[in-house]
């Protein structure tokens, strides 16, 4: 995701800006810049550029931007392709005001056109500069000795959706102001300077002592000091506290793995794939998707080709389709997508999911159903990717990067994002009305805060597969959209801890498998609530019989498998089709503790890529 850095002091500006932008790279990002406040002329000088911060430094050669105040961002396309001009900071009208974000704006269209009509004019495609335009008008319009921090305030609670904001003003030589609504926001405290961030690795060179901005707060960031109100302005306290970790670490961001980080970052990662896709109107706007409302009602089938873990998250998605739309959908192993001659054509949507949007069967698979006539739309978190620009529509995930080989916030933002295409395809086609579409992104948009509270009640599961961490087999059992979810359970664990592992629809342990269950098998079961909760309570007590030991994720106040398990899992209770976005946590967790108490390395599994870029 989008990397903030802000910097006050007595140093060069543009040195520590950049050095923190670079330690945010991890983040991932399609483009970067700067604003550095000339103290001087008073003119805040900006340079920007697409692609790596390599590109920005060649631009940074040609110039000079002196000073000790600056701000910094390193961006991932929401709104706006990754161009220079999009690229952040952006400036309001007269260059007074330069800001940084993170986050998208849900009401950015009203805000940009309320600002058309009043006479600013807009250079960039982004949700971004709309903000600069609107903190010039409220920091103008209180006259002389204006209020920089007031303005943000006044202009915060105008905006919905997620954001960080970092701000600065020519007139204003020694103030940066940041303001935050969800996302993270971090003070770095330091001695006659002071710093603002995405998180503490930005600045963890030049101090480790730091301070968290809460939610809707904002803060005056000056030399000698640092000041934190709400959005009424009234100063509020907060918990300093120190780092304990050092440069070496930083890019982990103080965890052991990047594994371990990634799962703890799926909160975020959602609410930034979900958000801000919900118009004025009530009608979900899926803008990325550029296919014909025309088009999508004239859809007979659709077929999803994915492979690994995005191949599960696509499974997910044909329950949510055929209930939503009534479109009967398949799901296919890329790999083996083109080679058995499919029945595609221009009524079939083919959906290609795939992290990277560079896995090569993926985008063969697309290549072919294009040459068969189908409409093809990319699900992938890169910008630009082959599979992105060989698509005639693209949903970006915002997922940002996921530097550990197993997929953990990818395909959670996966899942996120097969759901809204099953809603916008049946808002479409008129299978939902606007009533029930509204209804399900509320449940979709709750996702967030009941995955947080999934990652606080994940002890019993570390405990247990430290437990178990000498078992060279373990079985996962689910039925509906659980039989996914325990093929991916069975695909961690294969990846991280090299052991035998499976996954199955729990009707079938009966047609064979139980036939491996001995004395003290590990089998993880799946028991959310749903309406075959029932017919799963009998599987599960059917190996309990035999001897397994078994490790049941259960939905909050549903008691019906407690009797039969040996170890209990709760997570929050939320619509059954919706589950996935849960039990996938303990699913993550525990393959990641069982490959830990085997003394391996959870990020760089033996044999695997990131992405496979060849068939």
């Amino acid at each position: 995701m989008c990397g903030i850095v802000g910097y006050v002091g007595e140093q060069p500006a543009l040195d520590v800006v950049m050095q923190g932008l670079r330690r945010l790279e991890y983040r991932g990002y399609d483009s970067a810049g700067v604003a550095v406040l000339d103290p001087g002329t008073h003119a805040l000088n900006v340079a920007r550029k697409a692609g790596k911060l390599a590109n920005l430094d060649a631009e940074l050669a040609e110039t000079e931007l002196p000073g000790s105040l600056g701000i910094g961002h390193t961006r991932w396309a929401t709104h706006g392709a990754p161009t220079d001009r999009n690229a952040h900071p952006h400036r309001d009208c007269s260059g007074a005001v330069a800001v940084v974000h993170n986050g998208t704006l849900e009401n950015f269209a009203e805000l940009r056109d309320g600002l058309t009509e009043r006479g600013h004019h807009l250079a960039s495609d982004t949700d971004t500069e709309a903000v600069a335009h609107l903190i010039e008008e409220r920091y103008d319009a209180a006259g002389t000795g204006a209020d920089l921090a007031a303005a943000v305030r006044a202009v915060a609670k105008e905006l919905d959706g997620s954001f960080v904001l970092v701000v600065a003003h020519r007139d204003q030589p020694d103030l940066v102001v940041g303001a935050r609504r969800n996302l993270p926001l971090v003070i770095g405290l330091g001695d006659g300077e002071n710093f603002l961030a995405s998180d503490v690795t930005a600045f963890i060179a030049y101090t480790r002592e730091a301070r968290a901005v809460d939610q809707d707060q904002v803060v005056e960031l000056r030399r000698e000091g640092v000041r934190v109100t709400d959005l009424d302005g009234n100063e509020v306290a907060g918990d300093t506290y120190h780092v304990d970790w050092d440069t070496a670490a930083a890019e982990k961001a103080g965890y052991e793995y990047f594994m371990l980080k990634e799962i703890e970052e799926q909160p975020e990662a959602v609410a930034e794939t979900i958000g801000g896709r919900l118009g004025r109107d009530g009608r979900l706007r899926l803008d990325e998707l550029a296919i014909s409302d025309e088009d999508i009602r004239g859809f007979h089938q659709v077929v999803i080709v994915a492979c690994g873990s995005s191949y599960h998250s696509g499974l997910v998605g044909k329950y949510a389709i055929e209930r939503w739309t009534r479109l009967p959908t398949q799901v296919e192993i890329a790999s083996e997508f083109r080679y058995r001659d499919p029945v595609v054509g221009r009524d079939t949507l083919v959906i290609a999911i795939s992290q990277s949007g560079e896995t090569a069967d993926t985008l063969e698979a697309l290549r072919h159903a294009r040459q068969q006539g189908a409409w093809v739309m990319a699900v992938t978190n890169t910008v630009g990717s082959s599979i992105a620009r060989e698509s005639d529509a693209v949903f970006y995930t915002r997922s940002g990067p996921e530097i550990a080989v197993a997929s953990t916030k990818a395909v959670m933002t996966q899942l996120a994002a097969v759901y809204l295409v099953g809603l916008h395809l049946a808002q479409v086609r008129g299978t939902r009305d606007g009533d029930e579409v509204r209804s399900h992104y509320a449940d979709l948009a709750a996702i967030p805060d009941l995955i947080a509270e999934t990652l606080t009640r994940m002890d019993p599961m570390r405990k247990v597969a430290r437990e178990i961490s000498a078992a060279e087999r373990v079985l996962f059992l689910g039925r509906h959209v659980g039989y996914p979810m325990a093929l991916e359970g069975a695909l961690k664990l294969k990846e991280l801890a090299y052991v035998s592992a499976e996954g199955f629809p729990a009707g079938e342990i009966k047609h064979g498998p139980i036939a491996l269950i001995e004395q003290g098998t590990p089998v993880v079961v799946l028991a959310t609530r749903h309406a075959l909760a029932p017919k799963l309570v009998t599987n599960v007590q059917e190996i309990k019989a035999r001897g397994a030991r078994t490790i049941v994720i259960a939905t909050d106040g549903d008691e019906s498998a407690t009797p039969y398990a040996d170890d209990l899992i709760r997570i929050p209770d939320t619509k059954s089709l919706l589950s996935p976005l849960l039990t996938l946590v303990p699913m993550q967790v525990f393959s990641a503790e069982f490959a830990m108490a085997r003394g391996l390395d959870v990020d760089q599994p033996r044999n695997l890529a990131k992405s496979v870029t060849v068939e």
